[in-house]
């Protein structure tokens, strides 16, 4: 007795067509949500809206970049040297011992260190 139906045994299995619905199905999801985010962002423009908080985000970085700062100055004065020069500056591991006429070994136990303290500062999200 042959099956009728979506499913054909002579071109593929039961569980093959299953996975093609689902992937299907999946893309279309992606699609949808894709589509309504476009709608919406469409629909800002149009009320003349930002499509976010401008505000917010400044306001958001400005109080992350005080809990830093915070938290920087929690370090030893060394640390925070080492830190900064690596991190704001730029510098390797290796050019911030130059610039403090320091061991590179040295160096790596502050950055080490102050960073330990950092994560710890700032929550674990370091």
């Amino acid at each position: 007795m042959a099956l009728r139906g979506p499913v054909r045994p002579r071109r593929g299995s039961a569980l093959s067509w299953i996975l093609t619905l689902a992937h299907r199905r999946a893309v279309d999801r992606v699609r949808s949500a894709r589509a309504a985010g476009e709608r919406e962002q469409r629909e800002a423009l149009r009320a003349g809206e930002p499509a976010f908080d401008h505000v917010a985000e400044e306001v958001e970085a400005g109080l992350e970049r005080e809990w830093v700062r915070r938290c920087l100055n929690r370090l030893t004065a060394l640390q925070r040297q080492s830190v900064t020069l690596a991190y704001y500056d730029g510098y390797t591991y290796r050019e911030v011992a130059e610039r403090l006429s320091l061991p590179l070994g040295t160096v790596k136990t502050r950055m080490r260190d102050g960073l330990t303290r950092l994560r710890e500062c700032l929550g674990g999200a370091a």
